[in-house]
């Protein structure tokens, strides 16, 4: 585990320990399970098809139609795998599975490439377009405050377009504190809540040290999408419920945050097809 991570466990233990707070760590996600009335609704619990890069690649519709025997019932497209969005469209229909956002890249909707993006989201009869990650250069309150404003202007083409807001997806780095300011509240505080929102990776906030509940909270509405991720003991990546993240604590104020959906993600899966089962199951009998 390298000094971030093992930075953020400590000071995230210590917290627990002095304020009770569990939310982001804990070891409690399995007593979760039978906690509380509220539960991921059906159509709301997705994969994230990132996941799913190594089956897709040699069988993209048999990859989708064994995520609908399972049960879900959307994805998150990542990577086409050589097909048109006309085409995977055509087989979400057959599979009867629902896409309902997909990752762009950054200088694609800034560039010239926009329109046919948004025009592929149209294809897909997905909602959202999501800005996966930001150049490395531009982690700096600068390069965050252009980024801002060039989400903005996306966000809305994307409304004109018929779509919902631009989404942008975290990682770790995204929440460093750089010259005294806190990039990712640059996001939240420098755009329009009316035309971005986010796709909160919750493996990569807790790994930045942020709190996934205090921001649903303080920014309500802003989070219609999560990437459900765990953590393994050692900062690794685990099968969502095998890990030490507090799911029960963490989606208590989802309602708060806007979330509508909830896509499983692991970036380095042992067994996508294993990983999918044991995350669903966990994730549809969750109760929090």
């Amino acid at each position: 585990m390298d000094g971030t991570r093992r930075t953020f466990l400590g000071t995230a233990l210590g917290l627990a320990a002095t304020a009770g707070l569990t939310g982001g760590l804990g070891g409690t996600a399995h007593a979760g399970e039978s906690c509380g009335r509220r539960r991921i609704p059906p159509s709301g619990l997705g994969m994230h098809l990132y996941t799913m890069r190594g089956p897709l690649a040699t069988d993209f519709k048999g990859t989708l139609a064994r995520l609908a025997e399972i049960g879900y019932a959307t994805v998150g497209v990542s990577g086409r795998h050589g097909n048109s969005a006309a085409a995977i469209r055509e087989m979400l229909d057959e599979t009867r599975l629902k896409a309902v956002l997909e990752h762009v890249a950054y200088t694609t909707l800034t560039g010239s490439g926009l329109p046919q993006a948004l025009e592929d989201i149209h294809t897909l009869g997905a909602r959202w377009a999501v800005v996966p990650s930001l150049p490395g250069a531009m982690h700096t309150p600068a390069g965050f405050r252009e980024a801002a404003r060039e989400f903005n202007r996306v966000g809305e083409a994307a409304r004109e377009g018929g779509l919902g807001p631009l989404l942008f997806h975290n990682h770790g780095s995204d929440h460093a504190v750089v010259d005294g300011e806190n990039l990712f509240e640059i996001l939240l505080n420098e755009t329009d809540p009316e035309l971005v929102g986010f796709e909160l990776d919750v493996y990569w906030a807790a790994d930045g040290g942020a709190d996934p509940r205090s921001l649903f909270v303080r920014h309500p509405r802003r989070f219609p999408a999560l990437h459900v991720k765990d953590r393994a003991p050692d900062g690794g990546f685990a099968d969502v419920g095998s890990g030490v993240l507090d799911f029960a604590a963490m989606f208590d104020t989802a309602r708060s945050g806007g979330v509508r959906q909830w896509l499983v993600e692991h970036d380095s899966p042992a067994d996508p097809f294993a990983t999918a089962l044991n995350s669903y199951r966990y994730l549809s009998r969750l109760r929090y």
